[in-house]
Order: C-alpha cells, then structure tokens, then sequence
C-alpha cells in the first residue's frame, strides 16, 4: 500500500512538472522572423531597394511595420502608431491608402500616394501579411502585434 502511495505521488509529481514546463512555454512569445516582404528576392530588387528609412507615423498605443513595394521594387517602410483596431483604418487615417468602397470592402487604388486601378493600366495593390498574400481585406484585418502589413504594386 506504501509503495502504491509512493508511485502515485511521484506520477502526480512528474506531471505536474511537465505540465509547468509546458504551460511556462505558452505565454512566451519568440521574435518574429524577417518578413520576406522586406527581404529582396533577387539581386536586382536588393539593388532597386534604395530608402532604408523608416518613417515613424501616427499617435496610438498601437504599433505595428508597414512596407510599401513599387512597381519597380523600391520599398519604403514606415512604423504605424495608432489607437484603431484595423490596419485599414489605421492606415486611411494617416492618408497612406485610399480606394473604392465595394461590395467586397475597400477596393485600394491608392497607397503612399501611388495610384493603381486594374482597369485602367493592368496593375494593382496586393495586401500581404508577414510576406503572405493575404485572404482578407484590410479594412476587415485586425492588427496584431509582431505582424508586418504591406502593399506591393502587381
């Protein structure tokens, strides 16, 4: 009976150790990794990429990067402060997009001042999340710290 006593108590013991080494590990968030939106793929992006400034923008409790990727690849990076919970609210109320409201949502034209209209010139601004194509519009994507938001002219 002692013996019995003595394995549970050791059994209960091994699993509540393990169970704090793993709960201690889920609170933990590791850096991000380099968003391959801000990494050129090839030789010739890296020598188009001239501005390595980031633009500081905003007022707000919120921080989050923002990558703007021309049409001949040159990227500008900006870090957003803001107290909207949308990157798309966010970014329309610094004036970085503008666009066509749609019955898909926020139809971008503009960003950084650059417009772009499908229609007309064949090109368009594609919204990316941490180097992602992204599967929802800006105006509906939350922002979440450690997430790096950009638009690249395709």
């Amino acid at each position: 009976m002692k013996l019995k006593r003595t394995v549970i108590k050791v059994t209960v013991t091994v699993i509540c150790v393990l169970l704090t080494l793993i709960m201690s590990g889920c609170g933990k968030t590791e850096a991000p990794e380099p968003n391959s939106a801000k990494i050129p793929t090839s030789s010739t992006e890296a020598e188009k990429k001239t501005d390595t400034e980031v633009t500081v923008m905003g007022e707000g409790n919120t921080v989050f990067e923002f990558a703007v990727i021309d049409a001949d690849g040159t990227q500008t990076d900006f870090e957003i402060h803001t107290d909207k919970s949308t990157v798309g609210d966010a970014l329309q109320e610094l004036g970085l997009i503008d666009g066509d409201e749609g019955q898909y949502g926020l139809y971008v034209k503009t960003v950084n001042s650059v417009t772009y209209d499908y229609d007309k010139d064949g090109k368009y601004w594609a919204f990316y999340i941490d180097g992602e194509y992204a599967s929802s519009g800006v105006d509906t994507t939350d922002i979440v710290p450690g997430s790096v938001y950009s638009f690249k002219a395709e």
